[in-house]
């Protein structure tokens, strides 16, 4: 009996043990585990029971500010300089030419010592209305109809408002086939602008603008010529907190002070649209530099030309304009990070037209304060400016601190841009293994980003 029971207890005992080093090993594994889960499961795993509580087990949580630049300055004020001459090619070497079918010249610069070995495309001249109409009293209310609503994938809002936009002017392309391209990598965070009108221009029977700056009488102008716009946004959702947006807006209404929109993340999925007051589009529009893009058939270009005006169609003055508004809006409210943000972002826009360092350098200073005011740490997913303001004033470092804030996060992983830059960084710094690894994990996430693809054929010589 006694023999029976000592034996009972060392089973016992060593059930124990083992689940011990079961829950341990567990706890070991777990943490991996959860941050290899693709983005799509986690969202799904977040609304079940105990769901966000996983999601949390050695997960590097969201930081709530990004880090000050070691040599930031609080500044009260900065005077925009002058731009002397412009011209539409920016001045530093790029990996990065959109095609001169875009109107919007994108720099995604590089360092000058990387030379690209793929030619660049020479800009096109900068279109222009064919007269300067006079302005004509616009509609109270404008609602544009045929736009059919899609409910956009994870991550998606970008191609799914492309397509809302492509299938209104009788084009096929569904979400998954302008997703294909535009991100590949399905947990891509961000799709810019320039990348979709690039689609639309080089991989579409249709055209597309984009352009920073606008206003809400420009959206108007466009709606009730029967040109949908989509705009770029902040976002607020209760569990996720502050993030970028596509929003294609459709109809106006002056007596209600209400744009309607096609929400692809919140619907209603009726196609009855979502009504905004204007000073929400206006506050949340405001985080992105009030960028704006719009599609159209060829036959109606100078038609869109002509709405959009002169001032906005020649990219020097539409970036001083833009600067202008954020300095503005800066004078009205020094504690407006967005403000700060969107002058930084003018400034080293007119820094690659021009060349001139004064550009990069008060740009600089501009999102140094942005910083120091504080700042939603995913605004780099959506917008990269501040490495190329840093770039060109020989902060490498802070760059890749920038960078590697981003890159702690799961989601930040999945945003090749910064792989580009913190690449640019350490090329600069003399580190070429460094920055082939990071231009090659920015191909890995997005094969189809070209940038970086030029940045590794500069150092590697296409090898």
């Amino acid at each position: 009996m006694k023999k029976s029971l000592d034996k009972k207890w060392k089973y016992t005992i060593l059930l124990i043990t083992l689940a011990q080093l079961a829950l341990i090993a567990g706890a070991l594994a777990l943490p991996p585990i959860v941050r290899a889960l693709p983005g799509k499961i986690r969202v799904r795993l977040a609304q079940m029971p105990l769901g966000e509580m996983l999601l949390d087990i050695g997960v590097t949580p969201m930081p709530t500010a990004l880090p000050v630049p070691v040599n930031a300055v609080v500044q009260s004020r900065i005077t925009i300089p002058v731009l002397a001459t412009a011209t539409t090619t920016p001045e530093l070497t790029a990996v990065s030419t959109i095609p001169a079918a875009a109107i919007e010249v994108e720099a995604t610069a590089a360092p000058e010592d990387l030379a690209p070995t793929t030619p660049a495309t020479t800009p096109a001249a900068t279109p222009s209305p064919t007269s300067t109409p006079t302005p004509q009293p616009l509609p109270r209310q404008v609602r544009i109809e045929g736009l059919k609503i899609i409910a956009q994938g994870f991550n998606n809002c970008g191609p799914a408002n492309l397509t809302i936009n492509l299938n209104f002017y009788g084009n096929p392309t569904t979400q998954a086939e302008a997703a294909a391209f535009l991100k590949p990598n399905p947990e891509d965070r961000n799709v810019s602008p320039w990348q979709m009108v690039d689609y639309v221009n080089e991989r579409t029977d249709l055209r597309a603008f984009a352009a920073s700056g606008g206003d809400l009488d420009l959206l108007k102008r466009l709606l009730a010529a029967g040109f949908p716009v989509v705009i770029e946004k902040g976002y607020e959702l209760p569990r996720e907190g502050w993030l970028g947006h596509y929003l294609t807006i459709f109809g106006y209404d002056d007596d209600a002070h209400e744009m309607v929109s096609l929400d692809t993340n919140l619907g209603p999925w009726d196609g009855s649209g979502r009504y905004d007051a204007y000073e929400d589009i206006a506050h949340y529009w405001q985080h992105f530099n009030y960028t704006f893009f719009v599609v159209y058939p060829p036959e109606k270009e100078q038609q869109v030309y002509d709405i959009l005006g002169a001032a906005m169609l020649d990219t020097a003055t539409m970036w001083q304009r833009a600067a202008e508004k954020a300095q503005a809006e800066i004078d009205d409210n020094p504690e407006n990070a967005f403000a700060w943000f969107n002058l930084g972002t003018s400034l080293t826009r007119l820094g690659e037209l021009s060349g001139a360092a004064a550009f990069y350098e008060n740009g600089a200073a501009a999102f140094d304060q942005a910083f120091i005011l504080g700042l939603p740490p995913r605004i780099l997913w959506y917008q990269f400016r501040p490495y190329i303001a840093y770039m060109r004033t020989n902060r490498y470092q802070e760059m890749i601190a920038l960078a590697d804030t981003v890159l702690e996060t799961q989601g930040g992983r999945n945003v090749e841009e910064t792989y580009l830059y913190k690449g640019h960084a350490l090329a600069f710094l003399g580190d070429e293994p460094g920055a082939v690894a990071a231009y090659e994990q920015a191909l890995r996430l997005n094969k189809n980003f070209y940038p970086a693809q030029w940045a590794l054929d500069s150092i590697t010589g296409g090898n």
